[in-house]
């Protein structure tokens, strides 16, 4: 199943987070950006030192974060699919690279059952140069490149986010999709993602 792609200036993107670009310099980040291998799949890289090492991660930490310890690393590859939702307890900053497309939906619809029907996902375009805040109650997975083509996204999250569990709680019914640190996912069936739970309902949405 397509889906119409909005702008991300579009004012349907408001409820799900906002763009940060003119209050940070992003020069040196987008540079060491750009040199970065686009690879087949996709690959997330959720602490790199070239990136950390830039001085826009003090900005990062000192303003963004209000002083919290962060990571700052990377989402690139070729996708066209939903695959997965997810959420974390805080918000993630996106430092669109490339142009890229977001697949997102609102925490509010996830079912009870922690299903999710994935006829409530919108697409919006983020430009190449655009930093985003992505709110915490934002449902998101991997970018989307434009017409089949690669991306590139700088991801900005508190450390230690979406590495592996140390402790796999079962207790509450949503620790079902606690998949890893600070990282709740609900998957596609069609997706076949191990050890995720299943509860996107619909078909697998696509951007071409």
């Amino acid at each position: 199943m397509s889906v119409d792609i909005k702008h991300v200036t579009d004012p349907a993107f408001g409820k799900y987070g906002r763009i940060l670009t003119k209050d940070y310099d992003l020069t040196d980040f987008l540079k060491v950006m750009d040199g970065m291998e686009i690879p087949a799949g996709v690959v997330y890289e959720p602490s790199v030192a070239a990136l950390e090492s830039l001085p826009i991660m003090k900005t990062f930490t000192d303003s963004v974060y209000g002083g919290l310890p962060i990571q700052i690393g990377y989402c690139n590859g070729h996708n066209h699919l939903l695959n997965a939702v997810e959420y974390h307890r805080s918000s993630e900053i996106n430092v669109a690279a490339t142009d890229l497309i977001l697949l997102i939906g609102i925490q509010k619809d996830i079912t009870p059952e922690y299903t999710y029907p994935t006829d409530q996902i919108e697409a919006f375009l983020v430009p190449a140069g655009t930093m985003i805040e992505v709110y915490a109650t934002t449902l998101h997975y991997a970018p989307c490149g434009v017409k089949g083509a690669g991306f590139r996204c700088g991801v900005v999250l508190p450390k230690d986010t979406n590495l592996d569990l140390e402790v796999k709680p079962m207790g509450a019914k949503e620790d079902s999709l606690l998949f890893a640190r600070n990282k709740w996912l609900i998957a596609h069936s069609e997706a076949k993602i191990e050890g995720a739970f299943v509860g996107l309902t619909g078909e697998n949405i696509s951007v071409l």
